[in-house]
This record gives structure tokens, C-alpha cells and sequence, in this order.
């Protein structure tokens, strides 16, 4: 069975520190899973290209198509790659927005790998005490190995667990992991599922 790798990049720039560090940990992903014989398909939005998508749902409680077909990737994944850069010490707000518009139900049991990008290694922290517990509280799984990318790390030849390349490895390990014994599109696919909760076909959203 293919296994559906979702990416979400919220970078703002063109190009993005943000949308390379989520193509790296794609590839690393993929190319574990190819080589144990899994096969794979992985797809990538970028959220500025959804930017007025998003407000207009948050607005009006209608996903445009566009919007829609990333709401229904993510919701048939059997994983999740979530790459946010980090402003004021958290995630950004397109981020949030997006994970906002997402069905509440939608990410139960989700393998996700969370990456971040920021200027200085301080913002590290973002990842567990920001980013890990929205994907917590959301019931998702999230991988231990959180990767972050300050701006000096492009340039990291270092070796070792301390080297970008390294922990990008470490956690697309982790997440190939999870993703090679998930049964979540076995039961997405399920014939007399609906696609989406009641709740979502009417345009509601949760603590509105």
C-alpha cells in the first residue's frame, strides 16, 4: 500500500529557509521508506499560496477548492511534515491559522515530523513548548526528533548529532518509523466514512 506523505510549508519568503528544510526532511522521509520497499507519495503546500483561502474560511466557514484539497490531503495522510518558521518565539501566524481551519478530528493518530526556522538557536525551545503541544493536544503523534534550522546551520559543516544533516535524518527516521505501521488510510478509505464530520459539511467550526 502507498503510504501518503503530506508536507506543509509556511515560509513567506521566495525562496524560503522554511520550504528547503521541509523538501530535506521529504526526501530523507521518502527515501528511507523507498528503500524498505514502501511506496510513496508526497505532496507539498506551500500556506502563502493559501493565505487568502484560510482567512476567508476562518471568515466565512467555506473552504475554496484550493484550500480544500489541502484539508482533505492532510486528513488522508498517513503522515504529516509541518515546517513553520518561528517569529516572536512561536510559530507563525499562517501556521496557526491553517492548523486552525484543519477538522479538529482530522490529525487522530497522524505521524507528524515538526521542523521550524529562525534566525538565532535560541528559538529552538519553539518546538516543544509551542509547536509539540498544538499536535498533542490535536492527537496527533509527533515524532520525538523535532528540526530546527537556525540561519548559521545552512552553513554547518559539523558532525555528528549536532549537524543539521544529521538530525534531519534522525527525524525523518523516526517519522518513516511511524509511517511505515500506520493503518490510517485503511481507515480514511473506509467506503461508508464520511469524508469529513457533519460538523465541517454545514461550515462550523469548533469554538467559534
Amino acid at each position: 500500500m502507498t503510504r501518503r506523505i503530506v508536507v506543509i510549508s509556511s515560509g513567506l519568503s521566495t525562496p524560503s529557509s522554511t520550504r528547503q528544510l521541509a523538501d530535506r526532511l521529504a526526501a530523507d522521509a521518502a527515501g528511507i521508506l523507498t528503500e524498505r520497499g514502501v511506496d510513496v507519495e508526497v505532496r507539498t503546500f506551500e500556506l502563502r499560496d493559501l493565505a487568502h483561502d484560510i482567512t476567508n474560511h476562518l471568515l466565512m466557514g467555506f473552504a475554496p477548492p484550493k484550500l480544500e484539497e489541502a484539508l482533505d490531503a492532510v486528513s488522508k495522510a498517513d503522515g504529516l511534515i509541518a515546517v513553520t518558521p518561528i517569529f516572536t518565539t512561536s510559530y507563525a501566524g499562517l501556521f496557526k491559522s491553517f492548523v486552525d481551519v484543519i477538522d479538529p478530528q482530522a490529525l487522530t493518530d497522524l505521524p507528524v515530523l515538526i521542523g521550524a526556522t529562525g534566525g538565532t538557536p535560541r528559538h529552538s525551545l519553539a518546538i516543544d513548548y509551542a509547536i509539540r503541544p498544538l499536535f498533542t493536544y490535536l492527537h496527533a503523534i509527533p515524532v520525538t526528533t523535532g528540526v530546527y534550522a537556525a540561519t548559521s546551520d545552512w552553513g554547518d559543516g559539523g558532525d555528528g548529532v549536532r549537524s543539521l544533516p544529521d538530525r534531519i535524518f534522525r527525524g525523518a527516521k523516526e517519522f518513516a518509523d511511524l509511517v511505515e505501521r500506520t493503518d490510517r488510510s485503511e481507515l480514511v478509505n473506509d467506503p461508508f466514512a464520511l469524508d469529513r464530520p457533519t460538523g465541517h459539511l454545514i461550515g462550523g467550526l469548533a469554538g467559534e
